[in-house]
């Protein structure tokens, strides 16, 4: 299988980021979730938003993709949104950093299409924490399923454990849980494991490059295009 992945500002290519949006709702909406405080679109105009999109080759199919959101004075993390209903101290946490670059890496998903090729589970996450230096970002922040987990220390994430229960909550509905994750360094990613700290490097040094990526069910053929203009 072979596909493309690309990351660009959100209001650089609104109608590929629409249809992001639209992949995204269908998956939510196959797991019984109607309502995710990542998946509004008041940051499609947002240049402080950055869109990773998985796609076919052609363009005509998006397999999944994710969003680097920045905190801004006009627009918090969903995350704050999303936890305040459940412990309103995110509010202060995130203030703590000030006016620091921070962001959220949010709205990930991918489709059953490319389920257990590794999309979801480690490739965009790499990116994300990839390309944080390409916009210099101080802090990344994410909400991760019990599935993910793993895969996210591996890249550099650790819990936040004094919020929710030990960094856990239900959300985004009962039943389903979702863990509180930071990279306090995004430069040097201490916590990230050799390996992935060694591709992540890679990636940041050549963002555009041909490479094989194997997963569960096989071998992918990528072409990375994740410099952003």
């Amino acid at each position: 299988m072979r596909a493309r992945i690309r990351a660009y500002k959100a209001p650089d290519d609104v109608d590929t980021s629409l249809r992001y949006v639209d992949g995204h709702r269908k998956v939510l909406e196959s797991y019984g979730v109607k309502q995710v405080s990542s998946a509004n679109i008041e940051w499609l105009h947002d240049p402080e938003t950055y869109v990773i999109i998985v796609e076919s080759e052609e363009g005509d199919k998006i397999y999944g993709g994710g969003r680097l959101q920045l905190r801004s004075p006009g627009m918090k993390l969903p995350m704050e949104h999303g936890i305040a209903k459940i412990d309103n101290s995110i509010y202060d946490y995130v203030d703590r950093f000030g006016d620091c670059r921070i962001a959220e890496f949010c709205g990930l998903f991918n489709s059953k299409e490319v389920a257990g090729y590794g999309i979801g589970s480690i490739i965009l996450g790499r990116i994300g924490v990839a390309i944080s230096t390409q916009i210099n970002l101080k802090y990344l922040l994410a909400l991760c399923s019990p599935p993910t987990l793993r895969n996210c220390t591996r890249i550099g994430f650790e819990i936040i454990r004094e919020l929710g229960n030990n960094g856990t909550f239900y959300y985004p509905k009962e039943g389903l849980v979702a863990t509180a994750i930071i990279v306090k360094d995004v430069n040097q990613i201490p916590l990230a494991k050799d390996d992935e700290k060694d591709r992540i490097f890679d990636l940041r040094q050549n963002p555009q490059q041909l490479t094989s990526e194997k997963g569960p069910k096989g071998e992918m053929i990528i072409q990375y295009d994740t410099l952003i203009e």
